[in-house]
């Protein structure tokens, strides 16, 4: 006679039977199969218990030695979709007498998770530390950190605006994107005058015009129709020409162009202005000269000569042998354009004066190529550090 166990699933309850064959000899054939099956059910309350010390165990028993063992922990034990989120979730399918108890056990796991979670970390950053701190050589120099310098062209400007304060001047600034009007017609360009080619323009829109500024003259025009006399103003900004790039030309650049406007403002008074920047820029030994030119904006209008600094006026290459080099341009400002400003040009007169920024640092740090400001060349930065 044989006795035969098997073990199987009754149903999602998690009942087990086990089916007893007894079976009987050929010669006893005539005796019917006898089947017994024995069914034992396993304590529901007792299985969450049995899952939940397991989980206890598991979270006891793990470990992390670095961030990502660290970060399987907490996906494992912390985030929503963890083992003990899911204790949470199977809160729904307890009997309510039950789920205090349940509740409580599963709190328990939580936070011994979050403890143990807690020791991992101060456990990963201690070998992070220590592992950082066993690399650090104190015998070795340090290391020499570049402090970098002002480029030479803010250094200029500040320069320049710091010399015109100190006189009475204020800044001010306006949109590098202009129109017909501020930029044109107000000074004293009108339209399709031969006056215009003087400045080739990048237009962003035509009818009505509108580009990118040929110079800041276009600020002191805002600065005049919002403000009373008396002014005395400073405009420094980046402005645009159509130009081919070069040693000595650019589509971009900066200016720094200054106005002047009260009763009784006259030409002297601009010299005197004047002289005094030269001297303060390059050196009391400077000397300046006027020489007559046009800008329509202004009448009369003067260029603006210093000394050569090179030769100190006794002729090279830098001057062309004259022992001069121009700085910028001058003059008092045309009545045409204080009236188109709203100012009355029968009682106020006034001065502007304009240079590039560019052509004063090339002059002062005897810089021969206009491209080097804005190549990026560190070579070339290198020698301002000191500017600091």
């Amino acid at each position: 006679m044989i006795w035969e166990f098997t073990p199987y699933r009754i149903d999602s309850k998690q009942l087990h039977s086990w089916e007893i064959l007894i079976q009987i000899p050929a010669a006893y054939s005539h005796i019917p199969r006898v089947s017994f099956r024995f069914v034992v059910l396993k304590n529901e309350q007792q299985m969450h218990q049995e899952k939940i010390e397991a989980i206890k165990s598991s979270i006891a028993s793990a470990d992390a030695g670095n961030a990502d063992e660290l970060e399987a922990y907490r996906m494992k034990y912390i985030s929503k979709k963890s083992v003990v989120g899911e204790l949470f979730a199977e809160m729904r399918n307890i009997p309510n007498e039950q789920k205090r108890e349940y509740g409580q056990l599963v709190n328990e796991v939580k936070e011994l998770a979050d403890q143990k979670f807690q020791e991992l970390i101060e456990k990963v950053n201690s070998t992070s530390k220590k592992s950082k701190s066993s690399d650090i050589d104190l015998t070795l120099p340090p290391t020499i950190v570049s402090a970098g310098g002002i480029h030479p062209l803010t250094a200029t400007r500040q320069r320049i605006i710091e010399i015109f304060e100190r006189i009475g001047f204020n800044l001010s600034e306006g949109p590098e994107i202009e129109d017909d009007w501020h930029n044109f017609t107000a000074l004293n360009f009108p339209e399709n005058h031969p006056a215009r080619e003087m400045q080739d323009t990048f237009f962003i829109e035509k009818k009505p015009d509108i580009a990118l500024r040929t110079h800041t003259s276009s600020v002191q025009v805002r600065v005049m129709e919002n403000q009373k006399p008396p002014i005395r103003t400073l405009s420094p900004g980046r402005v645009y020409r159509n130009e081919a790039i070069s040693a000595r030309a650019h589509c971009i650049f900066h200016q720094v162009e200054g106005l002047y406007v009260d009763e009784n403002v006259g030409f002297a008074d601009l010299k005197n202005t004047l002289y005094h920047f030269a001297k303060e820029m390059f050196g009391k030994e400077t000397k300046v000269r006027f020489r007559p030119s046009f800008f329509p904006f202004t009448e009369p209008s003067a260029e603006i000569d210093i000394s050569c600094l090179i030769c100190g006026g006794k002729g090279c290459n830098v001057c062309k042998g004259t022992g001069w080099v121009e700085i910028g341009g001058s003059g008092m400002v045309d009545p045409n354009v204080l009236e188109n400003c709203g100012i009355d040009s029968k009682k106020y007169t006034g001065f502007a004066f304009g240079m590039g920024i560019e052509r004063i640092a090339m002059l002062k740090y005897q810089i021969k190529d206009l491209r080097l400001f804005t190549e990026n060349d560190v070579r070339f930065l290198k020698q301002f550090k000191s500017m600091l």
